[in-house]
C-alpha cells in the first residue's frame, strides 16, 4: 500500500509557493460574489412572499363532517341504554 503521507507532503510543498503569491489583503469575493449573494437574497425573499400568500389561503377551522353522527349518538351501547 503506498504511503499517503508522502504524497500529501509533496502536494503541500507544491501548493505553498502558490499561496505565497496571493496577497491576503487583496483577496475579496468581488463583484461575482456580490451578484450571487444578491440573487440568492432575492430568491429567498420571493419564496417567503409566495409562502406567506399560500399560508393566508389556508383555512385552519375544521368543518364538521356531514356524514358523521352527532357526538351524543356515538357513545357505547351501555351508555345509551
Amino acid at each position: 500500500m503506498p504511503d499517503m503521507s508522502a504524497s500529501a507532503n509533496l502536494a503541500v510543498t507544491h501548493l505553498v509557493p502558490l499561496a505565497k503569491d496571493l496577497d491576503q489583503n487583496k483577496v475579496t469575493p468581488g463583484v461575482l460574489g456580490f451578484i450571487v449573494f444578491a440573487v440568492m437574497a432575492l430568491a429567498v425573499w420571493g419564496l417567503m412572499k409566495s409562502m406567506s400568500k399560500h399560508m393566508n389561503k389556508v383555512d385552519f377551522k375544521e368543518t364538521p363532517d356531514p356524514e358523521a353522527e352527532p357526538a351524543e349518538k356515538t357513545g357505547s351501547p351501555a351508555q345509551r341504554g
